[in-house]
């Protein structure tokens, strides 16, 4: 009965408040960004994505690497945690939206002037017959409080959607760590075949060199050349060596980057010891563009944050509106303690409506709407330019793999025909029909090839990675 003249009091109270305080409206958003049907003219729907990683990456090495890397590194622990964190901030706003219930006890004492309003009243309670009212007088008391929030306008369960939301992003930002990792490790292991290839190279060339520096030290006692081209050669064979021990630096460099990304000490990494230009780059397929949006968690963490900002616009709308808190306290309270539990005269209780809103000076609650306003802007122009990122990102690797595979074909012919070059010149060295020049230009042309030829291949490999990343591949 109390209850239904609180309501009949309060509600209408509130709409003319709500009239009052007259909100502004929420603009709505426009998405623009519309992805092409096809990165090519083929609009195969088979996409590499779907692929597990484990599937993918054929090499066990790198598959126990990516392994480890996914258990022990720091930063996706620190993703990891922000997921917990998102978690606990759902739990508070779920929390917002049930009555806070506490409660206390209390032990107090009261002295008042003789003087005053309160001293001077009425002291007719029999406390102790034929005796004055103690003073002080003591209380005690012991009660429960409860407050609630009325959630009217959806103000806290929209920012609870909003908290829901966050955490779904902070799910997906996860996923993308787990695809960039996953690529990061990939390729800093290839990089580590190519240098120990291009490192064989090098130790073979130096054999090599030191092959012809024997001859030209030869024809120099045959007195046939002098001491400028022993020189040279000698040189040649110097710079070459080092060269290795550069290339061994970076070997240690590439170990210890993927051993900093597995979440471990400096130690060797395991490898595939084959010839590194015989590993044949995986075929991928593309899909078509629109699904993008299902399979790259970037694109799905900035769809995720702007439907939260979206909500935070309509929370912070909702604060131009009155807001409703009932509050409510059962309990006892005496001045005695054998007294407390004396019912019905110890009993105390309380219930209260209190409606309130915003009438003059909402500067600040504007500038906080303005403030969720600009905020859903940017997350709605963040959305649009991921979206235009990871198309670029997939286009750019498909072109990248195409144009490697032609220029890979090109660079193994040219090192073909500087090998063929290369005895041709020690031949013709040999009968002097050539000068020593022409054999070193040789040699240093076939070291530069081949080790160009490792690094496109290795390219090669890397595109392959990038493009499964790209594609949204890896933390399924």
């Amino acid at each position: 009965m109390y209850k239904i003249k609180l309501y009949q009091y309060l509600i209408p109270l509130g709409i003319c408040l709500a009239v009052v305080s007259c909100a502004p409206a929420i603009t709505p958003l426009a998405e623009t960004t519309v992805a092409p049907e096809s990165y090519t003219t083929n609009k195969d729907t088979i996409n590499t994505s779907s692929i597990v990683w484990k599937d993918f990456f054929k090499d066990k090495y790198l598959t126990d690497l990516i392994d480890v890397a996914l258990k022990n590194n720091q930063e996706l622990k620190i993703t990891l945690a922000e997921i917990e964190i998102a978690q606990s901030e759902i739990r508070a706003k779920k929390g917002a939206l049930l009555p806070s219930v506490g409660i206390g006890a209390v032990v107090g004492i009261d002295k008042v002037g003789r003087y005053t309003s309160t001293g001077a009243g009425d002291a007719s309670t029999d406390i102790t017959p034929g005796q004055p009212m103690p003073d002080p007088l003591m209380n005690y008391g012991i009660a429960a409080q409860a407050n609630w929030e009325v959630d009217i306008w959806k103000k806290l369960r929209n920012s609870k959607k909003a908290a829901v939301s966050r955490y779904l992003s902070t799910v997906e930002g996860k996923n993308f760590v787990v695809t960039n990792l996953i690529a990061e490790v990939s390729d800093s292991y290839y990089e580590l075949l190519s240098l120990d290839s291009q490192l064989e190279i090098i130790r073979q060339n130096i054999k090599l060199q030191n092959n012809a520096f024997e001859i030209v030290k030869a024809q120099k006692d045959a007195a046939r050349t002098n001491e400028l081209a022993v020189q040279k050669f000698q040189a040649e064979v110097l710079a070459s060596q080092s060269m290795e021990f550069e290339t061994l630096q970076k070997i240690k460099e590439t170990e210890n980057r993927i051993n900093f990304l597995l979440g471990r000490y400096p130690q060797e990494i395991a490898r595939e010891k084959s010839d590194f230009l015989s590993l044949t780059p995986t075929i991928v397929n593309s899909g078509i563009p629109s699904q993008l949006l299902a399979n790259r968690p970037d694109i799905k963490q900035a769809e995720l944050e702007l439907t939260a900002a979206k909500l935070d616009v309509k929370v912070a709308r909702a604060e131009f509106y009155p807001s409703l808190d009932i509050s409510a306290t059962l309990g006892v309270e005496a001045f005695k303690p054998s007294f407390l539990f004396t019912l019905p005269e110890s009993l105390l209780y309380s219930l209260a409506g209190d409606i309130a809103g915003p009438l003059i000076n909402k500067n600040a609650i504007k500038a906080e709407f303005n403030k969720a306003n600009a905020r859903q802007l940017q997350a709605l122009y963040n959305y649009e330019r991921t979206i235009l990122n990871a198309y670029f990102e997939v286009s750019t690797e498909l072109s990248r793999i195409s144009n490697l595979e032609k220029g890979y074909d090109l660079k193994s012919q040219q090192v073909g025909a500087l090998n063929k070059a290369i005895d041709a010149s020690i031949d013709l060295f040999k009968s002097s029909r050539v000068d020593y020049f022409e054999v070193l230009m040789t040699q240093r042309d076939v070291l530069e090839a081949k080790l160009d030829l490792v690094e496109t291949k290795k390219e090669q490999m890397n595109a392959v990675v990038h493009t499964y990343r790209d594609l949204g591949g890896g933390w399924k």
